[in-house]
């Protein structure tokens, strides 16, 4: 008999665990402070163009060209500093590890992230994220094309995936259908975009904030088969 947990919960981590739109004013408040307004939106620039390019956020990457662009590339090395000293445990959501606990008892819970391989991990790690998972942390440039990279590390009976974007859960369910429930939490600037709501179908259960989960039960996520609500 297989010994593969029933259900594994795959976490994402930016505006789902973690307010990432207060990161990024904080990231473009330092650089207003050191460059002015015009050097900030030069950054953003830089950093649009450089995720266009990869396919996910590289805010160091995006530091390693600015700093050839301002005029002063030795002050511009402490932006890095500033991304890696950033205190991301205080951009947690409220609720954010005590959901993870709460579904660690129905369950495994992996992190499942994009982002590069330096500062997504270490932003996993400072918060406390990695360490309430257990170490269970996947990072991918795509994740939704990884699912079978995923399957095979960790095996189970039934997903259950949670996201801020529908079009990242919608590309997901169509890969594993039934296999999958999809939980949209309703945190941050894409999760709220009329856009996406209007492109992408509904995710079967809808949270307005993380920490909602705390009072769900395992079969939620094993009955689902129509849109919901966590109050439901």
């Amino acid at each position: 008999m297989s010994d593969a947990p029933s259900i594994v919960f795959l976490l994402d981590v930016d505006n789902t665990l973690l307010d990432n739109d207060r990161v990024h004013d904080d990231i473009d408040r330092h650089l207003a402070e050191g460059f002015g307004e015009t050097g900030a939106r030069r950054y953003w620039a830089i950093y649009e163009a450089l995720r266009d390019k990869l396919g996910y956020a590289d805010y160091l990457g995006a530091v390693q060209e600015f700093r050839l662009e301002c005029d002063d590339e030795v002050r511009a090395q402490g932006i890095a500093a500033f991304l890696l000293d950033y205190p991301f445990a205080e951009r947690l959501y409220p609720g954010a590890l005590e959901a993870i606990a709460h579904l660690s008892r129905l369950g495994r819970c992996v992190v499942l992230s994009d982002g590069d391989v330096v500062l997504q991990p270490r932003k996993i790690d400072v918060s406390g994220i990695a360490d309430a998972v257990q170490g269970r942390v996947l990072i991918y440039v795509h994740k939704e094309r990884m699912l079978d990279d995923v399957a095979r590390r960790f095996p189970a009976g039934h997903y259950v995936m949670l996201d801020d974007k529908l079009r990242v859960l919608d590309g997901m369910k169509r890969r594993w259908r039934e296999r999958l429930t999809t939980v949209f939490v309703r945190q941050g600037h894409y999760a709220n975009d009329p856009a996406a709501g209007r492109e992408y179908p509904p995710a079967q259960i809808e949270l307005g904030g993380i920490g909602e989960l705390c009072g769900m039960r395992a079969e939620a996520f094993l009955s689902t088969s129509q849109p919901a609500s966590a109050t439901e």
